[in-house]
């Protein structure tokens, strides 16, 4: 008897082990490919729900992106359209990746009615001047209070921030980026030129113009070729 209830132990038991594998199999087939090639059609491209957008690559220690930051939030503005930041520290600068890892910490408190993130990235553009490796945890905290936002003694334990600025970066590099700021005007065109990169801000305006005819053009043919048949 003692037996015949061992071995119906054993079974469940064998069986227990064998579900447990099944599932795990299971979900480790559900992961994501991080492998998978980062090209330009991928990385180039709005958000989800926006037809056109905005895609920079900049550096919080770039005086060049901190020019070009008042013109990229008065288009995104003015046309309602995305501005996609990618983090681009550069070698040289010696707390830009620092000032990256607290945008993506603050990029978790961000809401539509409140881009704190946003808010941040001005804030330092607008005093990067005066911004040190030694000073910058105090201007974090002096944006922080002022924007009623408790920043934590360790901003990054787990070290997710720091990893998805070398992510932003990471994508920069597959796309060629040779400096900050890299700025493209990108759509969700599947024919054509689907982004373009702004080399001369002055024509940034036309250049958006330009491509929401364009994203609103291909539909618009489609339905008349349709309705001529």
């Amino acid at each position: 008897m003692k037996n015949k209830a061992l071995r119906i132990a054993v079974l469940l038991l064998m069986a227990l082990i064998a579900t447990m594998a099944l599932r795990a199999r299971g979900h480790a087939q559900n992961v994501p490919d991080s492998s998978a090639p980062l090209t330009k059609s991928s990385i180039l491209r709005p958000p989800a729900g926006a037809k056109v957008a905005l895609v920079e690559f900049a550096d919080l220690q770039c005086p060049d992106c901190a020019n070009a930051a008042p013109l990229l939030e008065e288009a995104s503005k003015t046309y309602n359209i995305p501005l996609v930041v990618y983090d681009f520290p550069l070698p040289q600068h010696n707390w830009s990746f620092e000032a990256a890892v607290m945008a993506h910490y603050l990029r978790t408190k961000s809401t539509p009615k409140n881009p704190i993130e946003r808010k941040f990235r001005l804030f330092i553009y607008e005093n990067q001047s005066a911004i040190t490796p030694q000073n910058l945890r105090s201007y974090i905290e002096k944006f922080g209070k002022a924007n009623g936002v408790a920043i934590p003694f360790v901003v990054d334990p787990q070290g997710k921030f720091a990893a998805a600025v070398r992510k932003d970066k990471d994508k920069g590099i597959s796309v060629n980026i040779q400096h900050t700021p890299t700025i493209y005007v990108v759509s969700t065109k599947q024919t054509g030129t689907p982004f373009v990169e702004v080399v001369d801000r002055r024509n940034l305006f036309a250049m958006i113009d330009d491509m929401i005819a364009q994203t609103k053009s291909a539909p618009s043919a489609k339905k008349s070729t349709t309705a001529k048949k």
